[in-house]
């Protein structure tokens, strides 16, 4: 993996690199010293990506569950292949079922509660059980989404923190399509929906032993010391060492002045005084509240749990009736969702947050009214209904997927970091269960295309939201975007 420089000076992730330095560096005297670039200015490309990679391994985790619920939702309610006596779920139940959602610390938790939860699930011997499981996993999938976007945001370098942030999507899409993949070939065995969420155990180890190694965020580490929960020395110290392994032997003597300067940015306002809950809803914090809270909302409202958790069910009302027909194509769908986000973390550094957003969400307007027109007029028609679901995906993946945790990640000031998170991811993880828990009932009191019509209204309601609140935040430092933007 090399590294290339745009026509801003914003250095960009290749996989196939164009020349410049060999090693991966990215040269000071390449670029302008701008407030955007001086804490990153020189960093080693190795040494930047391998702390993201362990914490993206909880998106890895995230996505293998929706993709293997997809299969698991068949094989669960089907008399032969469930190898259960209590496989006839009513529709709240099968929603019950499949509510999953609930700094290294943290994410170390998150990886040993996906253990935990998986071995639940996979062993359970019966319904009772196979919630308790589903919920454990669950709140591993909420402390890893909470902790992994503020950790790759904590300790990115900030001209590829958008690309680092983004790939951690493009991780959960890869889960994703393994767990299609798995599901397309488990799904014709008896009991097969245990082998589904049984293979997510691996996984949930690798996570915990990568976290285990990685060093802690610089910039927690100093607000720790500003805050007085440790010695100011000692943290300081510590703060330059996880620096100096973040960056890599690029940063040479440059650690300290480093580190200073984020302390310098971290002591202004009040900083030494812990953040309460009560903040949140004030002043900036209430605007950058605003803005994640809103956006992530909107990423699940628009019906994104319910086309991807019932994306098999889709398919088979379209034609594919063989349950390993509709879970063949969800992997088509994983392929397609791997390819756009690919486009979304390549232009995310390039074009910005705001257009990606607006032409991603564009297509997902057009998208549910698509299939809302398949099932109330033209059920004669199912390649409508693939269409449909097909641009959906894509343009999912474009806008909501990758940038939803993007913004989220990088727009609360530090102080607040953890707290404005906390409830960014608790207003995702409780709308993604409302809208994957009423889905089923709701289909089955107005049925599926008034459903995806109240989606698509939603959709739109979510454009005009991001036009005239959303900022834009390419290329800037997380202090700047405290400075300029709130």
């Amino acid at each position: 993996m090399a590294t290339e420089t745009t026509d801003q000076g914003q250095p960009s992730l290749s996989f196939f690199g164009k020349g410049g330095k060999s090693s991966g560096e990215i040269d000071p005297e390449r670029q302008p010293l701008t407030e955007g670039n001086r804490q990153a200015r020189s960093y080693s490309l190795l040494a930047a990506v391998l702390p993201f990679l362990f914490p993206a391994f909880g998106g890895v985790l995230y996505g293998y569950d929706i993709g293997a619920t997809s299969g698991a939702t068949i094989s669960l309610e089907s008399s032969t292949l469930s190898g259960t006596t209590w496989y006839n779920l009513s529709s709240v139940e099968v929603g019950l079922v499949f509510i999953t959602e609930g700094r290294r610390r943290e994410l170390i938790l998150a990886s040993l509660l996906y253990l935990v939860g998986a071995l639940i699930t996979a062993l359970a011997p019966d319904f009772v059980v196979l919630v308790i499981g589903r919920l454990v996993y669950g709140i591993g999938i909420g402390l890893a989404m909470h902790a992994a976007p503020m950790y790759i945001a904590e300790t990115a370098p900030s001209q590829i923190r958008g690309q680092l942030i983004s790939l951690k999507e493009f991780f959960i899409v890869i889960g994703m399509l393994l767990g299609y993949g798995i599901g397309s070939l488990e799904i014709d065995i008896r009991a097969g929906w245990r082998y589904m969420y049984g293979t997510s155990i691996p996984l949930s180890l690798i996570m915990g032993i990568g976290m285990w190694w990685l060093p802690a965020s610089p910039r927690w580490l100093l607000l720790c010391a500003i805050q007085g929960k440790g010695n100011m020395q000692d943290l300081r110290e510590n703060a330059v060492l996880c620096l100096c392994r973040l960056r890599g032997p690029s940063i040479g003597d440059s650690a300290p002045e480093q580190v200073d300067e984020i302390l310098a940015e971290l002591s202004i306002g009040e900083p030494e005084k812990e953040a309460t809950l009560g903040e949140i809803f004030q002043g900036k914090c209430l605007k950058a509240l605003i803005i994640g809270a809103g956006l992530v909302l909107f990423q699940q409202i628009t019906g994104q749990p319910s086309v991807l958790y019932y994306a098999a069910t889709i398919l088979q009302s379209a034609g594919f009736s063989a349950a390993s027909d509709a879970t063949r194509v969800s992997v088509l769908l994983g392929v397609l969702k791997l390819i756009t986000t690919g486009v979304a973390v390549l232009g995310v550094d390039r074009i910005g947050r705001r257009p990606l957003l607006l032409v991603g969400v564009s297509g997902i307007v057009i998208s549910l009214f698509l299939l809302a027109s398949y099932y109330l007029f033209l059920d004669d028609a199912p390649a409508v209904a693939v269409v449909g679901l097909l641009l959906y995906v894509g343009c999912y993946q474009l806008s909501f997927g990758p940038i939803g945790w993007l913004m989220i990640s990088e727009i609360f000031p530090l102080r607040v970091r953890g707290r404005g998170l906390s409830v960014a991811v608790l207003v995702n993880f409780a709308s993604n269960a409302l809208v994957t828990f009423a889905f089923s009932p709701l289909k089955a009191l107005v049925g599926t295309g008034f459903v995806f019509v109240i989606f698509g209204v939603i959709a739109v309601l979510s454009l005009v939201f991001i036009f005239f609140v959303i900022p834009e935040t390419k290329g800037l430092s997380l202090e700047e975007i405290e400075a300029k933007i709130l």
